[in-house]
């Protein structure tokens, strides 16, 4: 690589603007620097699958808004993430075939082009978001940069990658079940999944669905930067997060008075939970007693009501059946069997049975286990801290279709992400953070809760964490 591309690597985003602002570097400088990385490092990790580095060039050499991130080389999720003039193909066979190009910008995509970040193409994501996996038939699997046999987890693996390998300094990421935390954990980053309503899903997507979207970042001053450069709601929008007393970023290094905080170091349902996972969570709970917090065993006893997956597995089938929807309508028409997956025609199929009573019945049971699980904060408790996932990363291949039992992945799925699904249920914001590894180096996440608005906190909490046991010289080698 040449200087620049290896000198930059390992910046964060807030440096990266910080060059630019100073002059020692130009946005166009930047993003070769990156485009450089990603043709030297890609093969390997089949990351970035929609390229559009000509257009990228170009934007980076013309105007760019004086935005936090202005010159920063950037990566989007293909999953949703409508860019105009570009395609998206939401790890689709269907979609990558026809590569339509987006009509508009989504808003928040609007607002990452104001914060000057220079997008560069779309990062791999499994079929509609659907597994904690990222290995659509459509682009073939993403490898993990800290062990190339692993998954990077799902649904946003591509962006986790491209980031935690030193394409990218941060790329957006999504999160409807776990999105964002699960491969955070996987690949070592910062993963905020914000408080639903925080961020604007509009125009096309509407703020009281189960996901949410931000960034996977290697600092947690650059989540919060991120996070102020983005949040708020757009037309329309009927859930929305009460804004900050102050911007996110001055949260990272505040003082933080003494927390009630519970331990949660099992699986809610009694299943095993992988010792390494559980020992992350425990050492985090000893770290945080050390800093002056109270921590005890306990956990909302919402949690551990096996109805919740059966509701949450409703809810999640039904949204499959509006993907296939959408796009059908985007392609003038139906979906066959060659065009989708095994394990989402099923739930789609299954969602086809569902009538709109079973529906609002299901909400409805939702909201109940989101007023139940929010009631845990409300009781007196500050944050909960639970692994992020099951178990370590797993291999490649765990989550193949089976078309003796189509829905192995989502079973499969169930085990490996028992702690994040509640909370885009309960709409809390929640963060993943890189505390843990396991003896032969796979990354192991510890997840932090806070109260439904409360990302001042979680922020607060993860700059203290991470100048207590920092994580920055950790990297890959690949």
């Amino acid at each position: 690589m040449t200087s620049l591309a290896d000198d930059t690597r390992w910046l964060d985003a807030t440096d990266q603007a910080a060059l630019v602002r100073r002059g020692d570097a130009t946005p166009l400088e930047l993003l070769e620097a990156a485009i450089e990385r990603i043709e030297a490092l890609d093969p390997a990790l089949n990351a970035v699958v929609i390229r559009w580095f000509d257009h990228a060039r170009d934007t980076a050499a013309g105007p760019l808004p004086d935005g936090a991130f202005r010159g920063v080389p950037f990566l989007l999720k293909d999953l949703w993430a409508h860019y105009a003039g570009q395609p998206l193909s939401n790890g689709c066979r269907a979609l990558k075939n026809t590569m339509l190009p987006s009509a508009a910008d989504t808003t928040l995509v609007s607002r990452f082009r104001a914060a000057g970040l220079v997008t560069a193409g779309r990062t791999n994501s499994p079929e509609f978001g659907s597994l904690p996996t990222t290995e659509p038939l459509a682009w073939g699997p993403t490898r993990n940069p800290w062990n190339t046999a692993h998954s990077p987890g799902g649904s946003s693996g591509g962006s986790a990658a491209a980031v935690a390998s030193g394409m990218v300094p941060i790329a957006h990421a999504s999160d409807g079940g776990g999105s964002i935390r699960i491969p955070a954990s996987a690949c070592g980053l910062v993963g905020l999944k914000p408080s639903q309503g925080r961020i604007t899903l509009g125009p096309f997507r509407d703020e009281s669905n189960l996901g949410v979207e931000l960034c996977v970042s290697r600092t947690v001053r650059d989540t919060a930067a991120m996070l102020d450069a983005v949040q708020g709601p757009g037309v329309g929008d009927t859930v929305i997060a009460p804004p900050p007393s102050r911007p996110y970023v001055d949260e990272v290094g505040a003082d933080v008075q003494p927390l009630r905080i519970g331990l949660l170091d099992r699986h809610p349902f009694g299943h095993a939970v992988h010792p390494e996972c559980a020992a992350a969570a425990r050492s985090t709970a000893a770290l945080l007693e050390s800093m002056g917090h109270h921590v005890e065993y306990g956990f909302p006893a919402a949690m551990a009501n096996p109805d919740f997956a059966r509701r949450f597995g409703a809810l999640w089938s039904t949204n499959m059946g509006a993907s296939f929807a959408r796009v059908a309508a985007q392609l003038g028409r139906e979906l066959t069997d060659d065009d989708v997956e095994l394990v989402n025609r099923v739930q789609a199929e299954f969602a086809r049975a569902v009538n709109g009573v079973d529906y609002a019945l299901a909400l409805a049971a939702n909201v109940d286990f989101r007023r139940a699980v929010q009631q845990w904060w409300a009781d007196g408790w500050d944050l909960l801290v639970t692994p992020t996932l099951g178990e370590p990363p797993l291999p490649i291949g765990s989550f193949e279709n089976d078309p003796a039992n189509p829905m192995a992945p989502m079973a499969r799925a169930g085990n490996y992400v028992p702690f994040t699904p509640a909370f885009n249920a309960s709409g809390q914001p929640a963060i993943s953070l890189p505390l843990h590894s396991t003896a032969d180096g796979l990354p192991v996440g510890v997840q932090l809760v806070a109260a439904y608005g409360r990302e001042d906190l979680l922020l607060r909490v993860a700059g203290q964490l991470e100048s207590a046991r920092p994580w920055a010289a950790r990297r890959p080698e690949v």
